[in-house]
């Protein structure tokens, strides 16, 4: 009997085809509404100055998920988009270090390794971005997304109707939005904001307040638009939404490039088919926004890899997490290198780089609000305790209770009976860290170069990697003409009053701590009544600095000072001294003669000052040199 295989073929094609058809239906479109530089500063995160003027994303709170506790992996946009993009914090994979791979110095991905765009397309999703990627690697956006545009608008919806089921990102301007034209009866109210705790109550800082709670409200507007075009083009009802920050909000100088609780903290809201989102929830759980990464995955029912941090948040075994970590690193041209975690009470922090002040020059140093900062230090109008968070010494390690100090004013390290909780947390950041830190080291001296030549001045030590000293003062001539010093002049002097590179290369010796103190000094206790700081890397010529090493400082009990050199016969000898430094309120000049000294000749490579005086006596330095 004959027959043909042709239409049993037909049929087998049509069923695959429908199966198929029906399981792309079955799957949910995930849209990301991504917020530049946002504070949860709405009426769902419980600001009464906000309430009733973000009813979009409080509608999407209210009838979905509101998590409360959510914190990004980095303070700072492109570290932060590019961990969510790798599923892991950006220190694992080399993406850590903020605007990098813009010039020639390139960054790439680890072999084998694939974005959650990617790994969604692989698994039948369409992918779009409309907007900023802004991430820190070399890839290009066609090789990321299906589609994508670099504006947010217009929102291209037939397109995005024709590429179902859909994983997209569209970025909104956030925190970034310009005010200046924001109808009057729509602004803040100046006198109802509420300006946190860790920065002055002024009304040059209260309007940066107020204006970030206008921007939100602007953004809201534009989520609103969003929802509508969601709504008007039958998506709405298979759509998980969510809206989200890439951290904290952008004219606050604690928040935006900081890993503090205002830095950290953003707005985490998800609405979607009941299916996938439970409805009307509110969370208190810590998350990390890896946790979205991981989640996305899920609901399109792709499994999470191995080597991703986050988990999925509407597991049915989900489990809470105990902490949740993040990196600073350099930020533009301003290098920093910090870790924290959060726990469910506590923060800690560790702070690497100890030789610069929190408040270093970075890109906002011509704003009002920064002007207003330095303006009050240098007049002695902050507090005591905002002039230490901004220009005070580094310290090494910070312990908040956030819970009840969420503004981050007290720190509680050095609590005798909070000793076993610091210690927890020491061991959770170390064993965060051990996982791997591709911030361990320093860059590259090609991306040091690029950025060296930052539009605001480079200055911290790490860039003299790359740069000359033409004048053997053991600062480099660009480093001197960005702090507008003469950089041919050959003099040994130094002002300790750059904050990116506080103590000019200056180092304790022995059980001498950190040497930097507040912007414009060093400060060090002598704990065993007696130290050194020690200045190395010169080529100084002896015939243009002669006369007197005029230290000018002041101490809390009298010491003994003596100055000793190195020049070209390899030897330390001594050069003068002692001298009695006097305790006082204003600080004295102290000088060592030079004159006709044997051992102050051709040429010097070392500097050593020597203290000797009561056990931790205190002594501070405003300034040294040759007159």
């Amino acid at each position: 009997m004959k027959f043909s295989l042709y239409p049993k073929f037909l049929i087998l094609l049509v069923l695959f085809l429908s199966v198929v058809f029906s399981a792309a239906q079955d799957k949910p479109n995930i849209l990301w509404i991504f917020a530049e530089d946002t504070s949860p500063w709405m009426g769902c995160y419980g600001h009464e100055v906000n309430e009733g003027h973000t009813p979009h994303i409080d509608s999407l709170a209210n009838q979905g998920v509101l998590f409360k506790r959510a914190y990004v992996p980095a303070p700072v946009c492109s570290a932060c988009r590019s961990a969510m993009m790798g599923g892991m914090n950006q220190i694992r994979f080399n993406a850590h270090e903020h605007r990098s791979s813009r010039g020639k110095a390139q960054l790439f991905l680890p072999d084998g390794m694939q974005l959650l765009p990617q790994i969604m397309n692989e698994n039948g999703y369409s992918t779009f971005n409309l907007g900023k990627t802004d991430y820190n690697f070399i890839l290009p956006d066609s090789e990321i997304f299906t589609f994508s545009q670099k504006q947010r608008e217009p929102i291209p919806w037939d397109k995005v109707k024709q590429h179902q089921p859909f994983y997209g990102q569209i970025q909104t301007a956030g925190g970034k939005q310009n005010t200046s034209k924001w109808p009057q009866d729509r602004k803040t109210d100046r006198n109802e904001v509420i300006v946190p705790a860790d920065y002055p109550d002024n009304d040059v800082q209260r309007e940066v307040v107020a204006e970030h709670y206008d921007s939100i409200r602007k953004d809201d507007d534009f989520i609103g638009q969003i929802v509508e075009g969601l709504k008007a083009n039958g998506l709405w009802e298979n759509t998980i939404v969510v809206y989200f920050g890439d951290h904290g909000a952008n004219q606050l100088l604690r928040h935006k490039q900081m890993p503090t609780e205002g830095g950290l903290h953003v707005p985490f809201a998800v609405y979607g088919p009941k299916k996938y989102v439970p409805k009307k929830k509110v969370r208190n759980d810590l998350v990390n926004m890896l946790d979205l990464s991981a989640t996305t995955l899920a609901w399109a029912g792709i499994p999470i890899p191995g080597n991703w941090e986050g988990q999925y948040l509407f597991a049915k075994k989900f489990k809470a997490r105990e902490f949740v970590a993040a990196a600073k690193d350099r930020l533009d041209h301003t290098i920093d290198r910090v870790r924290t975690l959060r726990t469910k009470r506590y923060r800690y922090t560790r702070n690497f780089k100890t030789d610069r002040i929190f408040l270093q020059p970075q890109y906002r140093d011509q704003q009002p609000y920064t002007k207003n900062m330095h303006e009050l230090y240098h007049a002695g109008k902050l507090s005591d305790r905002h002039a230490e968070i901004y220009f005070g010494e580094r310290p090494a390690e910070e312990f908040y209770d956030v819970e009840k100090d969420p503004a981050q004013m007290v720190n509680l390290i050095n609590v005798p009976k909070l000793a076993d909780e610091i210690q927890r947390h020491r061991q959770l950041l170390d064993a965060w860290i051990a996982k791997g830190d591709c911030g361990e080291g320093e860059e590259n001296l090609q991306e040091l170069l690029e950025q060296s030549t930052g539009r605001w001045g480079a200055v911290n030590p790490e860039y003299e990697l790359v740069r000359t000293d033409h004048d053997g003062d053991g600062l480099s001539s660009e480093w001197e003409k960005a702090v507008g010093r003469d950089p041919d002049d050959g003099k040994l002097q130094f002002q300790f009053d750059n904050g990116g590179w506080q103590t000019e290369g200056w180092q304790g010796e022995g059980n001498v701590p950190n040497v930097a103190g507040y912007l414009g000094y060093l400060d060090f206790d002598l704990p065993d009544g007696k130290g050194s700081i020690v200045r190395t890397g010169l080529k100084a010529d002896t015939s243009i600095n002669d006369g007197k090493f005029e230290v000018t400082a002041r101490v809390s009990h009298p010491v003994l000072a003596w100055l000793s050199a190195e020049n070209e016969n390899g030897s330390v000898d001594r050069i003068a001294g002692p001298v009695t430094l006097l305790p006082g309120k204003q600080f004295g000049s102290y000088g060592f003669d030079l004159t006709n000294n044997p051992h102050w000749t051709g040429t010097l490579h070392q500097l050593r000052i020597d203290f000797q005086g009561s056990k931790g006596a205190l002594v501070e330095i405003d300034s040294m040199g040759v007159q």
